[in-house]
């Protein structure tokens, strides 16, 4: 490597790269499933394909300060694009894979993109539809030519072709690269990574290497994470989490990645690779204990009962044992008869044998959830951060979780809450600054260098961070007391029979929501009692269907009322929606929070028949199909009333 500033520092992308190259150059990058096969390169070989693609965008033209768009599912070649695109001085841009043609054109806009590099046809096909739009997007390259032999576009170009062209410009240029890698500055921008763009047009976030790779090397550090751990990568390369674990953690660590063949088959990809860290949003944690539950419905009499007595040895001491307290010799005893018949077998059916730290963030996850997992020995940890922070502002330390936090401050991270209960964050992993967007920038930072998360919440005694909700969510109710509408959805959605939630009730008197149903575990359960059903529609309907999340919403009301702060804002009425809501419809965003504002209005003569005190609306709702076609569905919503509870005073344990 050429010598410059900062050369010999492992302060960039590509010097982690070329430095694990040396000193593992043997040992398993990447792994990916292919047609049933796993296919794995090593990190000498993921090296020499990150230099051939590197000198083959430069032949294209792009050079010190480019953005690339990267769009697909988690591919090896995606990740070694975006340390490519680094190599050159370069600004990786990756877009959500499931994201419509016209959800990309702001992005390839806004970032400015002249080349982009996608999985396959479909992602082309999506370039090509708005290509039109975007004449200062150049060259599309793409990695899997399947059904693309026939695209005669001159800007068409396959990946393997990119690279063999690099190839030979690295051979005859043997000094270009590395003249360019040792330019590179920590606080050069790696990456820039788009908000979800819950209230208006997303921002892009750009993240140094300086921030992300603080970001990695505490996370590493806090968890003694290695060159020996293995992680899944599932989660969409345009989430800040998983360029985190899936690759600033893993160029840090030395760590192998595994890319699954598909959504579909991750769960079979993850038996068969055995993690040792694992990351899933807690709605992913929630379907795979609904399937839990839904098998052992179905299970002989002697397996079913079983299953409830070691499970309620598990609930009893499981937690207390992963967390090495004392536990008497009978529990320790039992505990291990539970692991060799219910436990053990169970961890391995999901994957999770080899697991020795998983987390959770992005929603609040369910205290009877997060036990569930703990209790059988999996180590589930929340963590809380931003796109703006690099997913990195607090973790839970091993021996010292709480069920109803986000943890401490994560190493290097300062946490100041202020005077409206904002939360405010400071760091070596803040991001450098919005993409042309200077007035939002410094709006986002104040005097002191602290970042306004916009999230409000608390530091208990013990210094957990405890969060409320969206500091600009948080209203009043007419009688004063405070509404927040995420902590009252957040609940709802712990059921496994709620899959969405939307709370109204600031400047109102009472508390109503909007409810879609998980069609998966209210199918079965209806299929179980002999409800037949025509699909979610007919379903959501049901006035069994309608009855059970009823029992649901006043159990959370219950709940709420042992809370002095939240006693007031109890759901008094509810309907089941006839629809999902769906980023296609503009109704949740890619990374699934709910765009508020926007369904208040589309849906405002639902809102306005569950405060007008009406047992029933009619209601036609416009929706997208996946290939761009429009539909309608139409349905007589039931609305009914909840039970309130008094409050009680003091809190619940």
């Amino acid at each position: 490597m050429v010598a410059g500033p900062g050369a010999n520092a492992l302060d960039t992308f590509p010097r982690l790269l070329l430095a694990h190259a040396r000193v593992r150059g043997d040992r398993p990058a990447m792994r990916e499933k292919a047609f049933g096969i796993w296919q794995c390169w090593t990190w000498a070989e993921a090296a020499r394909e990150v230099r051939g693609m590197a000198c083959g965008l430069a032949e294209l033209g792009f050079k010190r300060g480019d953005r690339l768009g990267i769009v697909g599912d988690n591919r090896p070649r995606l990740y070694w694009a975006m340390c490519a695109a680094q190599m050159l001085g370069g600004i990786p841009v990756p877009m959500y894979q499931d994201a419509v043609a016209q959800e990309m054109t702001f992005v390839l806009q806004d970032a400015g993109i002249r080349i982009a590099i996608v999985e396959d046809q479909e992602q082309v096909d999506k370039l090509l539809e708005v290509k039109d739009q975007h004449p200062d997007l150049l060259h599309i390259i793409y990695d899997d030519p399947r059904g693309l032999r026939h695209y005669s576009q001159t800007f068409l170009h396959g990946l393997d072709e990119l690279i063999a062209a690099g190839t030979i410009h690295d051979r005859n240029h043997p000094d270009f690269l590395d003249q360019e890698i040792a330019q590179g500055q920590p606080d050069d921008t790696a990456i820039m990574l788009y908000t979800s763009g819950t209230t208006g047009k997303p921002k892009g976030v750009c993240q140094t290497h300086g921030a992300l790779i603080a970001a990695a090397r505490g996370g590493c550090g806090f968890d003694r994470l290695g060159d020996t751990d293995e992680v899944l990568s599932y989660l969409p390369m345009a989430w800040v989490g998983d360029n985190l674990f899936s690759y600033a953690q893993a160029l840090v660590a030395g760590f192998t990645v595994n890319c699954p063949e598909s959504g579909d088959t991750v769960m079979t990809d993850m038996r068969e690779i055995g993690p040792t860290f694992y990351f899933a949003p807690p709605r992913v944690f929630e379907n795979l204990l609904t399937q839990v539950m839904i098998r052992m419905e179905d299970a002989g009499t002697l397996k079913r009962r079983m299953f409830h007595a070691f499970m309620d040895v598990a609930k009893r001491c499981g937690a207390d044992i992963l967390d090495g307290k004392p536990v008497g010799s009978t529990d320790r005893l039992q505990y291990a008869l539970g692991n060799l018949l219910v436990y053990g077998p169970l961890k391995n059916v999901l994957g999770m044998t080899r697991i020795r730290v998983a987390y959770t963030a992005g929603a609040a996850i369910g205290p009877d959830l997060f036990r569930f997992y703990r209790s059988i020995g999996i180590n589930l940890k929340q963590l809380y951060g931003q796109t703006e922070t690099c997913a990195y502002v607090c973790l839970q330390p091993d021996g010292k979780i709480k069920f109803d936090s986000v943890g401490l401050p994560a190493p290097g991270v300062e946490i100041k809450i202020a005077a409206n209960g904002e939360i405010l964050v400071r760091g070596p992993m803040l991001l450098k600054e919005y993409y042309r967007r200077p007035d939002a920038t410094a709006e986002s930072i104040n005097a002191e260098g602290y970042f306004m998360t916009g999230d409000a919440g608390f530091l208990d005694e013990d210094g957990h961070l405890k969060i409320i909700d969206r500091a600009k969510d948080v209203g009043k109710l007419t009688n004063g007391a405070m509404f927040a509408p995420n902590y009252i959805e957040n609940k709802l959605k712990f059921f496994p029979y709620i899959k969405e939630a939307v709370a109204f009730g600031h400047d109102r008197d009472m508390v109503c929501a909007f409810v879609n149903i998980d069609m998966g575990a209210v199918g079965n359960w209806a299929e179980r009692r002999g409800i037949p059903y025509s699909g979610y529609v007919d379903l959501a309907g049901k006035p069994e269907v309608l009855q059970l999340i009823q029992e649901c919403i006043e159990q959370v009301n219950a709940e709420l009322a042992h809370d002095a702060m939240v006693a007031d804002t109890q759901v008094h009425r509810f309907l089941v929606l006839h629809k999902e809501l769906d980023p296609d419809d503009d109704e949740l965003t890619r990374t699934r929070k709910v765009r508020r504002n926007f369904i208040s209005e589309k849906y405002a003569v639902l809102i306005e028949a569950l405060y007008g005190g009406r047992q029933n609306q009619f209601i036609e709702t416009e929706v997208k199909f996946e290939d761009g076609r429009k539909g309608k569905v139409a349905a007589d919503l039931q609305i009914r009333d909840a039970r309130i509870f008094p409050a009680v005073q003091g809190r619940a344990a």
